[in-house]
């Protein structure tokens, strides 16, 4: 019942027609998206005739085609117009049996009949702002205030030229995935959706510095808050918090606002401080060591 596809052997106009059409629909899972973070490194597994799909990423580790969500891509895993237990074991035990996976991340609404590990993520449903600011904690609104002296010198800037903020961006990537050998892919990443006008670059500015920007994916339903980089020496004038505020007062309305993260304690607090509903989502993967030893198990079987 299901189907392993090459790229080049995907039907992209049912594809998108499932995704689209989905309970579970990610941005991250438009072909737009994954053929940025992913370039043509993915394949489909596919259940009856598009009834549902689930894309599976695969690069050259190790020397072997390992499975791992690419860069920027938080979720993946199952899209049908309806969830169902069933068919999401299916594609978990397909994908098990007949791929190297190092890490998988499926989405917030897959079910399994066994319990896969789950990782945190923070959402907002569209609604009024209003309501939205009513919920932020104490502490959030207080911080959103700010002092005269600071609001009276500070302004926000929208549709930053992403060749004039690149040097800030790399100078104050910071994070569990930001190791210094990749920011360089980043920027890459960044760029491609620059190109296709995916990728909005807001800024913070006092008496005139850049001191905090962010950067949002946007489509027709979500808007993605893919990075937030901040000057440490401006901490206390709380930039990334206004440019947060913002950012939801100005899409809130209409489209879902995902914070794209929650592991992390500091970055949780902070995320916690908006008040938004924390959607975990089940992910799968094997150690190296799990994957050598099992590559080794294949070998003596062979021989």
């Amino acid at each position: 019942m299901i189907k392993r596809l090459k790229y080049n052997e995907i039907d992209f106009a049912k594809y998108s027609q499932c995704i689209e059409n989905a309970c579970q629909r990610k941005y991250s899972a438009t072909k737009d998206f994954l053929d940025i973070t992913a370039g043509k490194n993915w394949e489909l597994l596919v259940y009856n005739n598009y009834e549902a799909v689930m894309p599976v990423c695969c690069f050259s580790k190790l020397g072997l085609k390992m499975v791992y969500n690419p860069k920027l891509c938080q979720q993946l895993g199952v899209f049908s117009q309806e969830d169902s237990v069933a068919v999401n074991d299916l594609f978990f035990e397909f994908l098990n049996k007949n791929y190297w996976v190092r890490y998988y991340g499926f989405n917030d609404i897959n079910s399994f009949s066994k319990p896969l590990q789950k990782r945190k993520n923070f959402l907002m449903m569209p609604r009024s702002y209003d309501e939205i600011y009513q919920k932020y904690s104490p502490k959030r609104k207080r911080k959103l205030r700010q002092e005269p002296e600071i609001k009276e010198h500070s302004e926000i800037r929208y549709h930053l030229d992403l060749n004039e903020v690149e040097e800030f961006i790399l100078k104050n990537m910071r994070g569990a995935d930001h190791h210094p050998s990749d920011h360089l892919e980043f920027m890459k990443i960044f760029r491609q959706f620059y190109e296709k006008q995916r990728l909005e670059l807001v800024g913070y500015y006092y008496h005139g510095r850049l001191t905090n920007v962010i950067a949002l994916y946007e489509d027709e339903l979500t808007v993605a808050l893919l990075g937030t980089y901040n000057d440490a020496e401006f901490v206390k004038i709380s930039g990334a918090s206004v440019l947060i505020d913002d950012a939801i007062r100005k899409n809130i309305q209409h489209k879902i606002f995902d914070f794209e993260g929650g592991d992390i304690p500091n970055i949780e607090e902070f995320f916690r401080g908006f008040r938004p509903e924390m959607k975990p989502y089940p992910c799968y993967g094997n150690s190296k060591k799990e994957l050598v030893k099992k590559l080794f198990r294949l070998k003596n079987r062979a021989n």
